[in-house]
């Protein structure tokens, strides 16, 4: 049996049908990611590579013994979209290279480590809102990880408050800040580019979208709605 992004825990009694057992394709590197959102989670902590795991189920959550590993790096500008549809391709690889050395008897697989384990949780909903205060790669890592799926957001005060989306950033070196301001304050508004404070650092926002619009970059979105220096992201 093989098994790819499943989302559920199989039973022993599911586990134990297979003469051959089960297989499953996991997208990180175990025992790094263990759980439903690896290749987000990893974009999200800044990792510099990831991965393609061939693994023997167990009851438990991805604990079970590594068969085939092929890792590859993570670009600084990829997004999880990106890197999603890398690692299903060269999942698909790999799982037609352990399926023929099972065939052959040489599929060997190892226990994970004890150490080094860590858990890629569900993607909550309440996630998608940056938090203006926490540093500027942070911020930078979490909006591609997200893209396209949920997607970051944030709001822009003023008469009226309006919900944007977040689809592309890039991080502002700290020779180029325009000036200091609090989290969440805008430092450079020029009608092409839009530069925020962060905690530490600032974002120079890419694409964005407004609801009901498509994406469009900041440029085209202060043709419609300005962004003046000094205003404010909540």
């Amino acid at each position: 049996m093989v098994v790819a992004a499943y989302g559920l825990i199989l039973p022993q009694g599911v586990l134990d049908i297979p003469a051959h057992g089960c297989l499953n394709i996991h997208a990180s590197l175990l025992p790094r990611w263990r759980g439903a959102a690896p290749i987000q989670r990893a974009i999200e902590a800044g990792d510099q590579e990831t991965g393609i795991t061939i693994m023997r189920m167990d009851a438990g959550l991805d604990t079970g013994a590594m068969c085939l590993l092929r890792s590859v790096p993570i670009g600084l500008q990829e997004t999880g979209g990106q890197l999603h549809d890398r690692l299903a391709a060269l999942g698909a690889k790999s799982i037609l290279e352990a399926l023929a050395l099972l065939a052959r008897q040489s599929l060997f697989c190892t226990p994970q480590p004890d150490e080094g384990h860590t858990y890629a949780r569900k993607i909550d909903p309440a996630e998608r809102r940056l938090d203006w205060s926490r540093p500027a790669a942070e911020l930078h890592d979490r909006i591609r990880a997200f893209d396209p799926v949920p997607g970051c957001m944030s709001t822009l005060a003023g008469e009226p408050a309006l919900d944007i989306k977040i689809w592309s950033s890039r991080l502002v070196d700290a020779g180029d800040l325009p000036g200091e301001g609090t989290p969440g304050r805008v430092l450079l508004a020029d009608g092409e580019r839009v530069v925020v404070a962060a905690g530490l650092g600032a974002l120079e926002l890419g694409e964005v979208q407004r609801p009901g619009a498509k994406r469009m970059s900041c440029a085209e979105f202060q043709r419609g709605r300005a962004i003046n220096l000094g205003d404010v992201f909540l």
